[in-house]
Parts: C-alpha cells; sequence; structure tokens
C-alpha cells in the first residue's frame, strides 16, 4: 500500500510536470473566477432563463478538462481538476479572511453609504458556506463525468480518434453531459434547500444554463482542437506516459 501511494504521488508529479504551465493556469484561474462572478446574476427578459457572470468563464474550465482528457485520459484530468478545486478552497479561505479583516474597501466610499457597501463586498467575498459547499460539490461531479464521458465517446472513433469529427463530438456530448449536472447538482444543494426553488425550476435552469454555456466553448472547440494536435506533434508528456507504460508493465508481470 505504500508502494502504491509512493506511485501514485510520483505519477502526480509527473502530471503536473507535463501539463504546459499555461493552460493549467488559466484552468485553475477560470475555477476561482467563476466562483467568485457567479456572485452576479445577469438581468435576462426571459423568467425561465437563470444565468450568472460564472457562465463568462465556465466554458474554460471544460475546455481545458476536454484539452487534458484528450491527451492525458480521465484519470489524469481529474486530477487536475481536483488540484483546482483545492485550490479554488484556498483562494476562498484568503477571500473569507480578507473579508472579516477590519477595514474599508475602496468601492466604499460613498458618503452616507460607506458601511453598507463595505459589508455588502465583505459578503460578496467572504462568501456564503452553503453556496461554497454547494459549487464545490457541483464542480467535482461534472468534472469526474465529463472527464470520463469524453473518453468513452472518444472509444467511438477507435479507426480515426485524432478527427476533428472525433473532438467535436466528444468534447461537445462530454460538455452537456457535464455542464447539466454541475448546474443540477448546484441547483438542488443550494437553491432547492436554501432557496426553496422547485425540481421544475431546477431541471430547467440547469438545462438552459447547459446551453448557453455550451454555446461559448463550441465557439472556440477549435483552440482546443488545434492545442491537442499541436500537444501531440511537440510529444507533450513523455515522461508521464513512460512512467505509466513502465508501472503498467511491473503491475502486470506481479
Amino acid at each position: 500500500m505504500h508502494n502504491k501511494i509512493k506511485s501514485e504521488i510520483h505519477e502526480l508529479k509527473l502530471l503536473l510536470r507535463s501539463v504546459p504551465g499555461s493552460l493549467l493556469s488559466f484552468f485553475i484561474l477560470s475555477v476561482i473566477v467563476m466562483n467568485l462572478l457567479a456572485n452576479k446574476s445577469i438581468t435576462l427578459p426571459f423568467d425561465w432563463l437563470a444565468l450568472d457572470c460564472g457562465i463568462l468563464v465556465s466554458w474554460i474550465s471544460f475546455l481545458s478538462m476536454d484539452i487534458i482528457t484528450k491527451h492525458f485520459g480521465p484519470k489524469a484530468a481529474t486530477e487536475i481538476s481536483i488540484l483546482a478545486v483545492v485550490i479554488n478552497l484556498f483562494a476562498c479561505l484568503v477571500f473569507f479572511l480578507a473579508s472579516i479583516i477590519p477595514g474599508l474597501w475602496g468601492e466604499s466610499f460613498v458618503e452616507g453609504s460607506e458601511e453598507l457597501l463595505n459589508t455588502a463586498l465583505n459578503h460578496t467575498f467572504g462568501g456564503t458556506w452553503y453556496v461554497l459547499f454547494g459549487s464545490t460539490v457541483a464542480f467535482t461531479v461534472s468534472a469526474v463525468i465529463n472527464n470520463f464521458a469524453n473518453y468513452g465517446i472518444g472509444k467511438w472513433f477507435s479507426k480515426n480518434p485524432d478527427s476533428p469529427a472525433a473532438y467535436v463530438c466528444r468534447t461537445y456530448l462530454s460538455t452537456a453531459l457535464g455542464q447539466f449536472a454541475d448546474n443540477l447538482v448546484f441547483a438542488f444543494i443550494v437553491s432547492h434547500f436554501f432557496f426553496g426553488w422547485s425540481f421544475l425550476q431546477c431541471l430547467t435552469c440547469a438545462l438552459t444554463g447547459m446551453v448557453a454555456e455550451l454555446l461559448c466553448e463550441v465557439l472556440f472547440s477549435h483552440l482546443g482542437y488545434r492545442v491537442c494536435k499541436s500537444w501531440k506533434r511537440d510529444g507533450v508528456g513523455e515522461a508521464y506516459f513512460a512512467y505509466r507504460k513502465e508501472k503498467k508493465l511491473e503491475e502486470q508481470t506481479i
């Protein structure tokens, strides 16, 4: 068991060294920012459509997971996703500490409204425990669904796994499933139990949010495909794949 844990830790270290830092940074940043932007709702002319400003960056998270899954596999993408969740929780802790430290936010200096605005900003950055809990569970569940669905759908194209059609199909379908799960889990944990939403409202919100967020990723899917091709051409992650192959051979000989 001890050797197994050491092996998994070493594999994770190789993975973190192998995933290009630019994509890893954007992925983790998008997870942190989308949870912060989710505090602001978007005013829409339709009562049945509920969206928040987190949609501006949420597609980056799913696009990143799709790219990592395509190149490194669903296990690697899920491990990176969990790392992003842990770092987001740390960022939330920092925001919370900032919210309880005595002082004034720069935007609160409006004559006669300083206390009101400062309290509102503290609550925005400090967050609410059930919103943080709901978003953490929802993203973790959706990441697992997205990553393994992406991998499974990719097996349908075993004859030409690197074709544009294969990438589009596995990316769009897995993202739709992942985004729907993300919205639905969050709606049930937070909106249903704490704000009294009905099952129909939760389902409608999950479906409409899924469509809107999927459209955002569709616009940039070509970029994701180009990144995947460049990673394969440049041999990104060779050390990681070599270790995985070596470990698999050792397990087969035991």
